[in-house]
């Protein structure tokens, strides 16, 4: 009769493998929330947005230096982008878009914690 030969042990692979995962969860290091971060209403008057910003209105409206601008006519030095709390966030995504395909480098939203 052949004798039998013995498999691997598995049980020291899973403990390797479980004291990794320790390591790793341990050494991660998990970022904090900033906290109640939220945007602003554009259409508050007490609101003044800062010069340099671009203010997305709700309805989708863009305005730079209190003219209306579109996507397509974006001067290349905005930095910093005010959306409204209730404009959709496919806006706010396609003007940051815009904004960095202009030349951009940071795109910088403004919330209410930002304005003076």
């Amino acid at each position: 009769m052949p004798k039998r030969t013995r498999g691997e042990p598995t049980l020291p692979l899973i403990n390797i493998v479980f004291l990794m995962l320790v390591f790793f969860l341990a050494a991660a290091q998990l970022t904090r929330p900033i906290g109640d971060l939220s945007l602003v209403r554009t259409d508050d008057p007490e609101i003044v947005p800062p010069a340099d910003a671009l203010v997305l209105h709700a309805d989708g409206r863009l305005v730079w230096q209190g003219n209306e601008v579109t996507l397509d006519t974006l001067p290349p030095d905005i930095g910093r982008l005010l959306p409204d709390r209730a404009a959709p966030a496919i806006a706010v995504l396609d003007t940051a878009r815009a904004l960095r395909s202009g030349g951009v480098k940071d795109v910088v939203l403004i919330t209410e914690r930002a304005l003076p």
